[in-house]
C-alpha cells in the first residue's frame, strides 16, 4: 500500500498526525495482543478442565447405566440460559450466570428412590456442557480477535509506521531542496545584481 502524498507543508503535517497516531497506537495494540494470547490460553486451559470434568462424571455413571432406564423421559429440562458478557481486554466474551431448569413434578412414590440424585446429576451434566460450550464459543472470540489484533501491529509495525517515515522523509526533502535552489537562485541573482550596479 503505497502512501498517495503531495509534496507540501499540509501533507507534510497530515503525514506526521497519521504517524503519530500510529506510533502512539502500537504499544496499546501489542499490549492487547499480549493479553488476548493469555486469555486464549486461559481459555483453551478451562476447556480442558470442563472437558475432563465431564468426562470423569461420565465415567462415574457408567457403573449406574441400567438405572437410568428407569428414569422418565423430559424429566429435566433446560428452561433459561442467564449468559452474561464479559469484556476480556476489550473483547465481549459470553460467561454463564446461570442455568434455569425445568423439572415437572413426580410422584416420590411411584418413581425410584435415587430419582432425585438422579435429577441432580443431569443438571449438573448440563450445566456443565453449556458451560463447555460457552467456554469454546469464548476461546473462538478471542482467537479471533486475537488474530486481528496481530494483523493490525504487522500492518503498523511492517507496512505503515515505515511508509509514513519514509514518506515524511521524502517531502522534507524535496521541500529542503525547494529551499536550496531557492536560496542559490537568490544569491545567484543578487550577484548578477551586484554586477550590474558595478
Amino acid at each position: 500500500m503505497a502512501i498517495k502524498f503531495q509534496y507540501n507543508k499540509t501533507f507534510l503535517q497530515q503525514l506526521n498526525r497519521e504517524l503519530k497516531v500510529r506510533l502512539n497506537a502500537l504499544p496499546t495494540l501489542i499490549a492487547k495482543e499480549s493479553a488476548l494470547r493469555v486469555e486464549v490460553i486461559k481459555a483453551k486451559e478451562l476447556v480442558q478442565k470442563l472437558e475432563a470434568d465431564i468426562k470423569k462424571d461420565m465415567a462415574a455413571l457408567s457403573d449406574s447405566d441400567r438405572l437410568w432406564v428407569e428414569m422418565s423421559e423430559g424429566l429435566v429440562k433446560v428452561g433459561k440460559v442467564n449468559v452474561v458478557v464479559k469484556k476480556v481486554a476489550g473483547v465481549k466474551t459470553p460467561v454463564l450466570q446461570h442455568v434455569d431448569f425445568e423439572i415437572p413434578r413426580y410422584s416420590l412414590v411411584t418413581q425410584a428412590a435415587w430419582i432425585p440424585e438422579g435429577v441432580e446429576i443431569l443438571q449438573r451434566i448440563a450445566k456443565l456442557k453449556i458451560t463447555v460450550e460457552l467456554a469454546k464459543k469464548k476461546v473462538k472470540i478471542l482467537e479471533y480477535a486475537r488474530k486481528k489484533t496481530t494483523q493490525k501491529v504487522n500492518l503498523y509495525e511492517k507496512v505503515q509506521i515505515p511508509e509514513y517515515k519514509e514518506s515524511v522523509r521524502k517531502i522534507k526533502r524535496f521541500m529542503e531542496d525547494e529551499d536550496n535552489l531557492a536560496k542559490s537562485s537568490q544569491k545567484i541573482l543578487k550577484v548578477k545584481i551586484a554586477a550590474e550596479a558595478a
